[in-house]
């Protein structure tokens, strides 16, 4: 990607002052630095990191700084990156990188509360995003951040990157080919056998070089945990939704794809903390939700600390026809016949395991499109990410309010008040709610 007006200066983006330096941007690391599509991550301790890994596959990416309000994280991210010559500018407010004009896109990898603020300023700011998943933590903050993507006209990638993998393409075409019969029930799931239980810890001090008011940004000002804390924050409602958001986004998402569908007339949930009632989590371990579409019903299930999900697989998404099921995760995809008279209805597919990695592929579809341009050819753009993200919202309100819930598609809300409380998310510390 040629740059217009490229200044070969001395040009840095300034770090955070709190840093107590500041590391120039790495503007000539290559010779062809002109050509390099320049990303810089805000969160860098989980998918952050493993996107920053990713881009940095492909030669046409370079990493030119980092943002965490960890300073520990920061650091260590830093220096991992110095150790294989790679010098990054590091700030602790995300405002520093949208401020400096010769960085092309920015990575968001933050916890689920921030993803909407961070998106709608890095859009204004003139870049493109690759925001993780789900993308908002509200059905408002989701369909902002569509709005948004539409007003500013940039390049938007949501990580759902089995949507680049070529054995969920082939399992979806499959499907579409009709030869399972009539599919009235998809099953999708996540039974994540390596979570136990979070331990009740008490509050304690921040710990040094943590800025935990930007943290917790929008979010209710509430104690220091450490159990709220990086990974864990998926466990809490006020940062994120639990597995229905965490998982849910990537296996009801096939699901949709599948069966070709838009929005659910009605949704049922059932659950609670089963397996750990008096641990330190918010979100259920154990739920059971039901999204009846026209033609279909579509069941989600999660469970922690199990891992004997249904098809002995601990998650996947299931299409169950009249003449066959298809089974599909991460591993791969199979069909499973129905018999008629003691004859398989369709000619059995052993498992078709997976050939590629979809995030390094995902990434570099990013890529393509920020060259090209051309938003179709986005394998997971804002719309799919905001239309997955609601969905799963939804089945996590049925679960709050506890009963059975209609959606409206027309008035894009639901049919009754006390559903239609959880739409919006509350923005708190000053924050307000980005509007376009």
């Amino acid at each position: 990607m040629k740059r217009r007006n490229f200044i070969q200066s001395s040009s840095v983006l300034l770090a955070s002052t709190s840093l107590g330096s500041i590391i120039p941007l790495n503007l000539f690391a290559s010779n062809n630095v002109a050509d390099k599509i320049r990303f810089a991550v805000i969160g860098i301790n989980g998918m952050g990191w493993s996107n920053l890994n990713a881009l940095l596959k492909d030669s046409r990416a370079q990493c030119v700084a980092l943002c965490d309000v960890d300073k520990n994280v920061l650091t260590r991210r830093s220096a991992e990156l110095a150790k294989r010559n790679i010098n990054v500018a590091t700030a602790t407010d995300y405002k520093k990188l949208l401020e400096d004009k010769q960085i092309d896109a920015i990575v968001i990898g933050t916890p689920d509360h921030w993803h909407c603020k961070m998106m709608v300023d890095a859009l204004a700011a003139g870049k493109d995003v690759y925001v993780e998943k789900p993308v908002g933590n509200s059905i408002e903050e989701c369909n902002i951040m569509l709005a948004a993507q539409k007003k500013y006209n940039k390049v938007v990638q949501v990580g759902q990157w089995q949507r680049s993998q070529k054995h969920f393409a082939d399992a979806m075409a499959y499907v579409h080919s009709g030869k399972l019969g009539n599919v009235r029930l998809v099953k999708a799931w996540a039974y994540q056998g390596w979570m136990k239980a979070i331990p009740v810890l008490p509050d304690s001090l921040v710990p040094e070089g943590v800025d935990y008011d930007s943290w917790l940004g929008p979010a209710k000002k509430v104690p220091f945990n450490q159990n709220r804390f990086h990974f864990n924050f998926r466990w809490f409602w006020d940062y994120a939704g639990g597995l229905m958001t965490d998982w849910g986004v990537h296996m009801i998402d096939f699901g949709l794809l599948g069966m070709k569908a838009e929005n659910p007339i009605s949704i049922v949930a059932s659950g609670g903390k089963f397996a750990n009632p008096n641990d330190a989590s918010e979100t259920p371990d154990t739920l059971t939700t039901v999204f009846q579409f026209k033609d279909f019903n579509l069941q989600w299930e999660h469970a922690t600390g199990i891992d004997g999900g249904p098809y002995n697989r601990n998650h996947g998404v299931a299409f169950i026809g009249n003449n066959g099921t298809l089974v599909l995760n991460r591993q791969g995809w199979e069909v499973i016949p129905e018999k008629a008279d003691g004859k398989d209805k369709i000619e059995r597919i052993e498992l078709q395991k997976s050939v590629d990695d979809g995030l390094v592929k995902h990434t570099s579809n990013f890529l393509d499109v920020i060259q090209s341009r051309k938003m179709e050819n986005l394998n997971a753009p804002i719309e799919a990410g905001a239309h997955i993200a609601n969905i799963c919202q939804m089945g996590n309100i049925a679960y709050k309010v506890g009963k059975k819930i209609y959606w409206d598609a027309e008035k894009n809300k639901f049919t009754d008040s006390e559903s239609n409380k959880y739409l919006s998310a509350k923005y708190h510390n000053g924050y307000k709610m980005p509007t376009i």
